[in-house]
């Protein structure tokens, strides 16, 4: 429990089973929590805070020491320039029509996240890439490179060893094998921090929580779950996503009440219903809280095989005739057997996996299913096709 003297104003004081089929389909029912039962989380796994977050760096430089796997001159010109202005700095002047060959150089664009609260002279990991066609960066090593922010500003220098996980190798017929990619690779520790970004977190009276998952339910637990945990009305919602809590002035008083707050336990609203079918994988995800009312579905389908069985057609002995080949065609249909279930009142999502398994669908039918069941108005939750 947070004491008093926190506050400046004392008046203000606180799956279904898994089915093979013919063409080897894999359906996948998952059940995303219990139906009707939602645990308590920390207020730091449902929320952030406003202001408080990791800031995108990127950077242009060159990986030097390559073991003949870099750039191709004429592919890439601009690794001619940029090799040429880093000369041109350290007063070394190539003589006129002279171009560097870059076997062993490559241009890369580096990237890093700037976490929050990051003071200079701390070290970041960096993520290097190559941008024009260097087979493997394996070996090299980043220049000093500037990494800029969204402002435009330097917040870091990147510089160092790269550590690259894929390789690659070929022979001189062409054949070539490649494992994982070779043309990227990670700095552990490569950048420091040079610059700071500014934050409001120790002037605003007031911090915003903002829900990973907008819902006013949970906005509403949230706030009420501080307050009694708290005490006064210390919070309050502003929206189906926000919470606004007030927080002490002081800097110390300020980090303590927040190492209070994240770890305060809420329990979230429940899921709004939903169907999630993947057009590409065929999975198929059915959320806890989807019910159907009463339905009956029959699914079946007719299953069309056409056989080509062409044969050669030879003329009698001494015949004038030649021999050809003719086609021959076998269509046959077949009607695979039909079965109906029936879906009673207040049906839950372990009875829609079961009545599916039964019935042996595939992804491509539950699909058809669902969506006929969406039309006849008996499911009762959000079908989305991504």
């Amino acid at each position: 429990m947070i004491n008093q003297p926190y506050f400046t104003d004392p008046s203000s004081a606180p799956l279904g089973s898994l089915r093979k089929h013919g063409l080897r389909v894999l359906l996948t029912l998952i059940a995303i929590g219990a139906a009707g039962v939602a645990a308590a989380e920390r207020v730091k796994d449902i929320a952030s805070i406003a202001g408080v977050r990791t800031n995108q760096l990127v950077g242009y430089g060159l990986v030097v020491g390559l073991d003949g796997t870099g750039d191709q001159t004429q592919q890439a010109p601009f690794t001619v320039q940029s090799l040429q202005n880093m000369l041109a700095q350290f007063g070394i002047t190539l003589p006129p029509g002279v171009n560097p060959q870059l076997q062993n150089v490559a241009a890369v664009s580096v990237h890093a996240d700037l976490p929050a609260f990051a003071k200079p002279g701390q070290m970041i990991d960096v993520t290097v890439s190559s941008i024009a066609n260097s087979k493997s960066l394996r070996g090299g090593s980043l220049l000093m490179t500037p990494l800029h922010g969204a402002d435009g500003n330097v917040y870091a220098i990147a510089q160092g060893n790269l550590v690259v996980g894929g390789f690659g190798a070929s022979g001189n017929d062409g054949s070539s094998i490649t494992v994982n990619i070779p043309s990227a690779g990670r700095i552990p520790n490569g950048a420091s921090i040079e610059r700071t970004v500014s934050s409001n977190f120790t002037t605003d009276p007031f911090i915003s929580l903002n829900l990973n998952t907008a819902d006013f339910t949970t906005a509403r637990r949230l706030m009420d779950g501080i307050n009694t945990h708290l005490g006064g009305t210390v919070a309050e919602a502003v929206d189906g996503g926000t919470v606004r809590v007030r927080a002490p002035t002081t800097t110390s008083a300020r980090i303590a009440f927040m190492s209070e707050l994240e770890n305060i336990e809420v329990e979230p609203g429940d899921a709004a219903a939903r169907v999630i079918i993947n057009s590409r994988t065929g999975t198929v995800v059915i959320g806890a809280n989807v019910r159907v009312t009463p339905a009956a579905v029959s699914h079946g389908s007719l299953v069309v095989t056409i056989s080509e069985a062409p044969f050669a057609s030879q003329p009698e002995p001494f015949g004038a005739g030649q021999t050809a080949v003719l086609p021959d065609s076998q269509v046959s249909i077949e009607q695979q057997e039909n079965r109906m279930f029936l879906f009673q009142p207040g049906v839950t999502l372990n009875d829609i996996v079961r009545a599916v398994n039964e019935v042996g669908a595939a992804p491509g039918d539950l699909v058809a299913i669902l969506e006929a069941l969406k039309q006849a108005g008996s499911l009762r939750a959000e079908l989305i096709v991504i």
